[in-house]
């Protein structure tokens, strides 16, 4: 079973770039034939798929946010990161790292992820 754990700064400043981490346990990123997806969840609102990087390295991004997202993996530490540009208060929410075994762009049923990490709350706020 694959575990995931996002990590990263709990609160960030309007117009700032917000960097988050996914460790991943229990597969190899660049061998494991999994894909590694960010996904957000705003107070309130329902989950937003965000983008997605394959266990080659292709990158896929929500056209909402494709402008100032940035997914990118570090396979010596087998680690995916997202950077997210020039954020707003809008952009407050719980983010999560998950898995996947197929490409679904787009996704936001959970049930469609195989694995999840436990996500992390990101505020922005001066």
């Amino acid at each position: 079973q694959v575990q995931l754990q996002e990590s990263g700064p709990g609160l960030v400043k309007p117009s700032q770039t917000l960097s988050l981490t996914c460790t991943v346990s229990g597969a190899s990123i660049p061998t494991g034939y999994y894909y590694w997806n960010w996904i957000r969840q705003p107070p309130g609102k329902g989950l937003e798929w965000m983008g997605v990087i394959s266990y080659s390295g292709s990158t896929y991004y929500s056209p909402h946010l494709k402008s100032r997202t940035y997914i990118a993996r570090d396979t010596s530490k087998n680690q995916v990161t997202l950077q997210l540009l020039s954020v707003t208060p809008e952009d407050t929410a719980v983010y999560y790292c998950a898995a996947s075994k197929t490409l679904i762009l787009g996704a936001t049923a959970g049930n469609l992820y195989d694995d999840w990490g436990q996500g992390t709350q990101v505020t922005v706020s001066s």
